[in-house]
């Protein structure tokens, strides 16, 4: 058992301990091992629910040869990419000039100085269609190593400046050469009209009926059109969203058992699913159910992030594998082949147990919003309880936050952009949805960390100090991928600070992180779904609905007291607020305003109820109207 692995705070690296490999986690330590034997270094990426991952483990790492010829000429590192993300993303970018196919696992071949000369994805152990064997790409890499090095070294300096290159064209300093500005409230509801024109129009979502290539949800975009901009000013193009949700509900990517969704359809009708079910497509969605209104599907999800995902320790885990044990054999997509008695006496897939900050931010964020939409208290306080465990195990004690943690044991592996965003935009959701304002604060803290006045994206710390050291770096892209990007995600937490009046400081950190990709969001609406979405908020002016609600009496308000959705059924106000279309909907009580009031948020400065009863404020850009008491006098 190899023990840097057994104790990674990774399941994808413990899994590979037992390897014949002598394989390194990611670090210094690799490097040095390499420049003192001078040989290159092997780093195989890829995460615990990848079939071709296990595929190759199975054929090339458990084998005793490959193992011999690998660790005689090679230092093997292993990385998990959910954890170390920017590795992935620095090595994937390296990959693309050698391969133009790309995927996990990731075999990327690198100089002891770090600089990668090589890649390619999976190696099957024997040769296979014009497809070389693992080995003999190992005997190849080192025959060159110690018969060219000057071509090596040549490969790897081209390639390590290319990376430079597109950092440079894509850093947070370099906005669009002819266009640095908002979008306008026509631009954003012309974009959801080209975004809507890539609609499968047989089978929904988005793509063409008759391409083989595998068919993805794209969350990012679909909540995009469900905004109240294009609701309102591109109908047409929201039914997208809603035809997209129905269509992948009532087919085999959802599993009508547990209610989660599966990672991608192999197939244009969302058939033959790739069975892997990840905490960043069902937060996502639970989103999408939710404003849809569809609340069988949102319970659905919901029940699978609580029921399968969420850890003893209240933070969500990253996914569920696709592969188990049926029959002494693994199957993949066996056990969601099976209805509910079928699986009754089958051992789940495993769920990879490991807590990561951003990704728990989605979620948080999904279950606080649906938790007050549908009333259920056991999502919010799943929500908090989830938000808690990361505060206290991701974050370190001066208050930066870390990648991830297993078994609340924090990874050393840095956060990034998207942590901080995803997480600060979910404890902003939390906040709102319980109203307890300590959950706000902190999201502004998290902003206020990365986000300076001029909207330079730079995270406490420091991105991945081994890449850095070695002058490798990501390219720094605001298009999603299957989450929001960091910079997205940090723009949609400062425009949820602003709606709640934090201050126009927020609004303008969001505009300037959004605005110098504007150009590029409008030519590719699908790969900016996220970043569009703040930009319709910014391209109107907000409305926020705030109702407040009497305090509680003392000898009623036992434990901890909470604004909504609780304290709040039955209200009649608060229903026919909750049916106003807005940027903003909060239930509160009088003193939990008058806290937020005190901690910096204006917008629920001097909100009090009128003759004891439940009061609602209707504000337009922050302008309230008259409060009032009747329901029938709310809305329009």
């Amino acid at each position: 058992m190899n023990p840097r692995l057994a104790e990674a705070t990774s399941p994808y690296l413990r899994a590979h301990a037992g390897n014949p490999v002598a394989w390194f986690p990611w670090g210094e330590e690799a490097f040095a091992q390499a420049r003192a034997r001078d040989v290159p270094v092997m780093v195989s990426i890829g995460y615990s629910t990848c079939h071709w991952c296990h595929v190759m483990a199975r054929e090339s790492f458990e084998d005793a040869d490959t193992a011999a010829d690998l660790d005689a000429g090679f230092v093997a590192v292993k990385v998990d990419r959910e954890e170390h993300p920017e590795v992935d993303a620095a090595y994937m970018a390296a990959a693309s000039a050698f391969s133009p196919s790309l995927g996990w696992p990731l075999t990327v071949f690198v100089t002891p100085q770090g600089r990668p000369f090589y890649a390619g994805t999976y190696y099957p152990p024997e040769p296979r269609a014009g497809m070389p064997s693992f080995r003999q790409v190992l005997a190849a890499v080192r025959e060159a190593w110690t018969e060219r090095r000057d071509q090596i070294d040549g490969t790897a300096d081209a390639v390590a400046d290319a990376l430079a290159d597109v950092r440079g064209a894509t850093g947070s300093g370099s906005p669009d050469s002819d266009r640095a500005d908002a979008l306008t409230a026509a631009e954003v509801a012309e974009a959801a009209r080209t975004l809507a024109g890539r609609e499968d129009p047989r089978y929904g979502g988005f793509g063409d009926p008759e391409s083989a290539a595998p068919k993805f949800p794209v969350a990012t975009a679909l909540r995009f059109l469900q905004t109240r901009l294009v609701r309102e000013a591109a109908a047409e193009a929201s039914a997208v969203a809603d035809r997209a949700l129905a269509a992948m509900s009532a087919s085999p990517l959802r599993d009508p058992v547990e209610g989660g969704f599966f990672r991608y359809a192999t197939r244009p009708d969302w058939t033959v699913p790739h069975y892997e079910r990840m905490l960043t497509d069902n937060a996502q969605l639970l989103d999408v159910a939710t404003d849809a209104g569809a609340g069988d599907i949102a319970r659905g999800v919901a029940a699978f992030l609580i029921d399968v995902l969420q850890q003893p320790n209240g933070g969500f885990g990253a996914a569920q594998d696709s592969e188990s044990w049926i029959g002494g054999e693994r199957s993949e997509g066996g056990y969601y082949a099976r209805d509910a008695a079928g699986r009754a006496d089958l051992k789940p897939p495993a769920v990879d147990g490991k807590v990561v900050t951003g990704w728990n931010g989605l979620a948080i964020g999904a279950l606080a919003r649906a938790g007050a939409r549908y009333v259920q208290e056991s999502w919010l306080e799943s929500a908090r309880w989830a938000a808690d465990a990361v505060l206290e195990t991701n974050t370190t004690p001066d208050g930066r936050l870390l990648r991830a943690s297993l078994d609340e044991i924090p990874s050393a592996a840095a956060a990034t952009p998207a942590d901080y965003g995803q997480f600060a935009a979910g404890l902003a959701a939390l906040a709102v949805a319980t109203g307890e304002v300590a959950y706000a604060v902190r999201a502004r803290e998290l902003v206020n960390a990365c986000v300076n006045d001029d909207g330079v994206v730079a995270v406490p710390g420091g991105g991945d100090p081994v890449l850095a050291a070695q002058g490798i770096g990501a390219p720094d892209a605001a298009s999603d991928g299957d989450e929001p990007s960091g910079r997205a995600a940090l723009a949609e937490a400062a425009v949820a600070l602003w709606l709640l009046g934090a201050g126009d400081r927020y609004r303008a950190i969001a505009e300037r992180v959004v605005s110098p990709h504007v150009r590029a969001a409008l030519a590719q609406p699908l790969a900016y779904g996220a970043l569009l979405r703040v930009a319709a908020t910014l391209a109107t002016p907000p409305r926020q609905v705030v109702i407040v609600l009497p305090d509680p009496e003392p000898a009623v308000a036992g434990g901890a007291e909470s604004a909504a959705p609780g304290a709040a059924r039955g209200t009649g106000l608060v229903s026919a607020g909750r049916g106003i279309p807005s940027d903003l909907f909060i239930v509160l009580t009088q003193r939990l305003a008058g806290a937020w009031s005190d901690a910096g948020f204006a917008l629920l400065a001097e909100k009090t109820t009128r003759d004891g009863l439940p009061t609602a404020y209707d504000c337009r850009d922050f302008a309230c109207r008259l409060p009032v008491t009747d329901p029938t006098a709310l809305g329009g």
